[in-house]
């Protein structure tokens, strides 16, 4: 019998090159594509396929919302898919489970699909899925989610999820949230270190962003590029910035 696939995916390019390497495969069936989180739990739940190919970064519900909504005793074997290689990735290394990580190749993508073949559904499964979401737990302990600053004798908490960018002044690192700024005294690479890589990249070695501040990227001159944020602020991205375009979905 054939395996039953759904692929969900925002992006339709990333489906269709999934489509095409499943049509040379004549021991899967895609059964449906989903293009968000709720359209994917809806599609899962109703057509209870063997395998899911999973895309982790979706606006409104992600990869593991839909997870937890579907439940992992009710998921299906799961390959996820992801433009991004640290936060989780190290979780699915560790466990059953197998992931994509994009651009990735035929040869590739057969070997996570081999994998797939062999997973068998049901405590297995459910067992491998429950790693995962608990391995992820302990992953987004390990960044802060506020910074303290000391200003004017007192200490003020800065949620990380409101700073826009972070910029460099020797040993202080300077938190710009909207109009105000916050000299704390850390150096960029250590506060990068405490930082969701899933939320800040640093486009610069003197500056990071919060990807979610990030409203467009203008090409520049010499292979260096211009982010510009949403409150208009523009940063310049280094030319040799290969892999921060491939997290930001843009490689």
């Amino acid at each position: 019998m054939k395996l039953h696939a759904i692929v969900v995916d925002d992006e339709p390019i990333a489906r269709l090159r999934i489509r095409r390497m499943l049509d040379a495969d004549s021991d899967v069936e895609l059964i449906a594509e989903c293009a968000d989180g709720e359209t994917a739990v809806a599609a899962i739940c109703r057509e209870g396929p063997d395998l899911v190919f999973l895309d982790i970064q979706m606006p409104e519900m992600d990869g593991f919302e839909v997870l937890k909504q579907i439940g992992v005793e009710r998921m299906p074997v799961t390959i996820f898919v992801t433009a991004h290689d640290q936060y989780a990735l190290r979780a699915f290394e560790s466990h059953a489970l197998d992931y994509l990580l994009k651009p990735f190749g035929k040869a590739r993508f057969a070997e996570a699909l081999g994998r797939a073949k062999q997973h068998v559904a049901g405590q297995l499964n459910r067992q491998a899925l429950e790693k995962v979401l608990a391995a992820l737990g302990q992953a987004a302990n390990r960044y802060v989610k506020q910074i303290p600053v000391t200003q004017r004798g007192r200490v003020v908490f800065i949620d990380a999820s409101t700073i826009d960018w972070i910029g460099s002044n020797g040993n202080y690192a300077q938190l710009h949230v909207g109009n105000q700024q916050y000299d704390i005294r850390e150096t960029l690479s250590a506060i990068e270190r405490r930082l969701d890589p899933l939320e800040f990249v640093r486009i610069h070695r003197s500056t990071i962003v919060n990807v979610r501040s990030i409203k467009e990227i203008h090409p520049w001159f010499r292979g260096h590029h211009l982010v510009v944020l949403k409150n208009g602020r523009e940063l310049r991205m280094s030319r040799y910035q290969q892999e921060v375009a491939r997290r930001l979905g843009v490689g």
